[in-house]
């Protein structure tokens, strides 16, 4: 594999702009300099291996994207954050709120959600324990559809339950780590 510095750099570069880290603030959660960051980014120095992972969770992408220059996703869709799925439960729980429950595309979301998933999703809104059964069922949707999702996110962002331990053994029956 010919890994071009530059392509990285740039790709390590955009990243970075993109979730609003400096150099400094960048390298200071990797544990480096910002002149570090900085020689990668100008694509003449990479990243040491070790730090690969924890970079590929801060840019919210896979290794295989860092190391490709953003060509390659190590075979998966995207990256997804316990921190997305939630904000996207809650985000529906604020749509029933501003346009009512009993509105006509809250309802039809709804319906359609707990149709497909044999559920009642709103007693998500009001039970924290719920809302984590929920997006542990989200994420294995995602999961399903070939997505990553990090082990250490999940371990970080939800707490223990059989829902959280089926949701990583499902994640390594599907090859990630």
């Amino acid at each position: 594999m010919y890994l071009d510095l530059e392509r990285i750099g740039a790709f390590i570069q955009t990243g970075r702009k993109e979730v609003g880290l400096t150099q400094a603030k960048l390298g200071e959660r990797l544990g480096v300099s910002a002149q570090s960051v900085s020689n990668w980014e100008r694509g003449e120095t990479l990243p040491d291996v070790s730090l690969l992972p924890d970079l590929a969770v801060l840019l919210h992408c896979s290794v295989d994207a860092i190391l490709t220059g953003g060509e390659g996703t190590g075979g998966y869709r995207r990256h997804v954050l316990v921190a997305q799925v939630q904000e996207a439960l809650n985000s529906l729980d604020r749509l029933g709120e501003l346009l009512g429950r009993d509105h006509f595309i809250y309802t039809c979301i709804l319906e359609a959600l707990n149709t497909r998933m044999n559920t009642t999703v709103e007693q998500a809104f009001s039970n924290p324990h719920i809302f984590d059964v929920f997006t542990v069922e989200f994420l294995l949707a995602c999961v399903d559809n070939g997505d990553y999702v990090d082990p250490r996110d999940v371990q970080a962002h939800l707490p223990p339950s059989k829902a959280r331990d089926f949701l990583l053994k499902s994640m390594t029956e599907h090859g990630i780590r």
